[in-house]
């Protein structure tokens, strides 16, 4: 039964949908022939097409490209029709028609003249795409999107390459398949898809007057690639002029290439592999022999092993026998001692006893004595350098007694000297002034007293340089006091205060009260923490040179330096942790600034702590000297 679109009455596009299920229910129920044979079908809504027979996926694209066109000359209706024959071939027919597709690929070679000449790669002509006038130039779509509408027909293109000139798009494109036969069977079907639409080369006339807006394609041939267009130019760039003949010559060299390498190939592999085979027989006869010598080996030492282990056998059972008969001998032995043992036991336990403590005294006493002796040996030493020490810093105290003594007394007699010449001085300027009345006594005794004055300055010369010998002198021994006070306070550190006094590490930060400070405000665990680190901050602070809490006051008309209780740390620290903290913080300043201003570091000092002051070096020698006695007398 065939169906003409032209007569009833169209629909609109809005039915459309409807339209198609209702065609596509038809076509199930087998209102429409479809399918002619296991190959060929019919359109049956294109009666008055020349050609009514098609194959499987021929017809498959000419239903697609119908339904899905946007030209005039299709009727809405005709749209719905052919949408539902492509959905009736694809969900009823697609199973049935499989086989038939490679028949297909086939007849595009067989139907196609071998010696004609194709652009290659296989290369599809479109033209009259749309465009507009905009911005002084044509404008039409992207390539992509003809690409897809031509991959959901089924024709499979590379890419879409719209071609352009300097008035813009010129409403032609050159569509790109694959260079292997799939590409030319899609080439082909491309071509008659469009050729069945009267949309091929032939229908193409582009000096019509009036246009419509259907698109027009086909394969690109000889003369399109000869042409002088923007489209034979563009081929020229991309492509050659090549026929089936003899791309299908070139291809069956490349096989016949291909056979003959993979020929030598299979040979070099088969010689490869007789060599293998004959190493293979080699090594498998080898490892023959290598098997059964080493079971005649395994067969000697099993039997040796039998006859070792029999021979050990005997031997044992020999050994185990004279074993017993030891044993029972041994038995009576050990009963006879257990005996004597217990006699002897009684008699020696006394003389045992007495012998370990003897030995544990012995042992004890000499432990003692080289203690005794050690520290003997180490005091001894001690004392000796005390006592020297002491000896040395007496006598050079001495020295330097004598000697500031003797310093005081020239520098009594050098300042009379200075006296006795300013009064000379003076006379002899009033002589001067008397002298010049004439008097000739006058005379005589202003040149004694210019004699005079004379002796008298050279006396005064030697006793500047006397003085300044003495000053070197005083200087060398301060230098050497000031050793000997840093080696007493070196041997000092270590021990106790005597007598009160010690050795004192001035500017050191006392940590008592910031422990008790801590223990107010945590409980036991945490305090001693706590209190480690607000002490080793607040060391760090009194090291810290940019600090300098201190502001100086005007006391007698001296200056001095206090502390600066304003200084913003100071009165935090006081009213977080109290007065006790803030306390030793300022003492271990004022010991700073005094002791060491320039250096910000702890020092130690010779200390007499019962009086709160620096102890001097003859209260440190005494010390030294009430040491080195008691020690003697013990």
């Amino acid at each position: 039964m065939d169906y003409n679109s032209g007569e009833d009455t169209d629909i609109s596009e809005s039915e459309i949908e409807e339209y198609e299920e209702k065609s596509y229910e038809e076509l199930k129920s087998g209102s429409h022939q479809v399918k002619i044979s296991d190959e060929a079908f019919s359109c049956p809504y294109c009666p008055q097409k020349k050609k009514r027979e098609f194959l499987y996926k021929e017809l498959l694209q000419h239903a697609t490209g119908v339904g899905k066109c946007n030209t005039q000359k299709r009727s809405a209706r005709d749209k719905a029709n052919h949408l539902a024959l492509a959905k009736y071939l694809e969900e009823d027919l697609g199973v049935v028609a499989g086989p038939s597709q490679p028949v297909a690929k086939a007849d595009a070679l067989a139907d196609c003249n071998h010696d004609e000449k194709f652009v290659w790669p296989w290369t599809g002509i479109v033209v009259n795409l749309q465009t507009e006038w905009k911005d002084g130039r044509y404008v039409g779509e992207s390539g992509s999107k003809l690409r897809d509408q031509l991959i959901r027909r089924g024709f499979n293109p590379i890419r879409v390459h719209p071609l352009w000139n300097f008035r813009g798009h010129s409403g032609s494109a050159i569509v790109e398949f694959h260079k292997d036969w799939s590409g030319f069977n899609n080439a082909m079907s491309f071509e008659k898809a469009y050729e069945a639409d009267h949309c091929g080369k032939k229908d193409w006339n582009p000096s019509a007057k009036e246009r419509v807006s259907d698109l027009y394609a086909w394969v690109a041939r000889a003369d399109d690639y000869n042409s002088n267009s923007i489209i034979g130019e563009h081929l020229r760039k991309i492509g050659d002029l090549r026929t089936i003949s003899d791309l299908m010559a070139e291809e069956a060299r490349k096989t016949n290439k291909l056979v003959s390498k993979l020929t030598n190939l299979i040979e070099v592999k088969n010689r490869h592999l007789a060599e293998m085979e004959s190493k293979f027989c080699e090594t498998s006869n080898s490892l023959s022999q290598l098997i059964e010598e080493k079971d005649r080996v395994q067969q000697s030492y099993n039997e040796e092993i039998k006859k070792i282990q029999l021979s050990a056998r005997e031997h044992f059972l020999k050994i185990f026998n004279d074993h017993e008969k030891l044993k029972v001998q041994l038995e009576s032995q050990k009963m006879e001692l257990e005996v004597r043992g217990k006699e002897l036991e009684k008699r020696e336990v006394q003389t045992e006893n007495e012998s370990r403590k003897l030995s544990e005294e012995i042992e004890k006493n000499a432990v003692k004595n080289s203690s005794l002796l050690m520290a003997a040996m180490e005091q001894q030493k001690s004392d000796e350098n005390v006592l020297k020490l002491a000896e040395d810093q007496k006598r050079q105290k001495e020295d330097l007694h004598k000697r500031i003594i003797q310093l005081e007394k020239k520098l009594d007699a050098k300042q009379a000297l200075e006296l006795e010449i300013e009064q000379m001085r003076g006379t002899l300027n009033v002589m001067k002034h008397m002298g010049d009345d004439g008097d000739l006594e006058v005379l005589k005794k202003v040149d004694g007293i210019h004699e005079m004055l004379r002796e008298k300055e050279g006396d005064l010369e030697d006793l500047e340089a006397l003085n300044q010998t003495l000053i070197v002198k005083e200087r060398k021994s301060n230098d050497e006091l000031q050793d000997a006070r840093k080696e007493l306070i070196n041997g000092l550190k270590e021990m106790s205060k005597i007598d009160n006094i010690g050795v004192k590490r001035m500017g050191e930060l006392d940590n008592k009260p910031f422990h008790e400070a801590m223990k107010r405000k945590y409980n036991d665990a945490d305090a001693e923490d706590r209190a480690i680190e607000i002490t080793s901050l607040w060391e760090e602070y009194l090291r810290d040179p940019e600090w300098h809490p201190f502001k100086v006051i005007t006391v007698n008309g001296e200056a001095k330096g206090i502390i600066d209780e304003e200084d913003e740390k100071l009165k935090d620290l006081k009213n977080e942790f109290g007065d006790e903290v803030y306390e030793a913080v300022k003492a271990a300043l004022t010991e700073i600034n005094e002791y060491n201003p320039s250096g910000r570091y702890v020092i130690s000092e010779l200390w007499n702590f019962s009086e709160g002051k620096k102890a001097t070096l003859q209260e440190g020698v005494t010390v030294l000297m009430k040491m080195y006695k008691r020690r003697k007398i013990i």
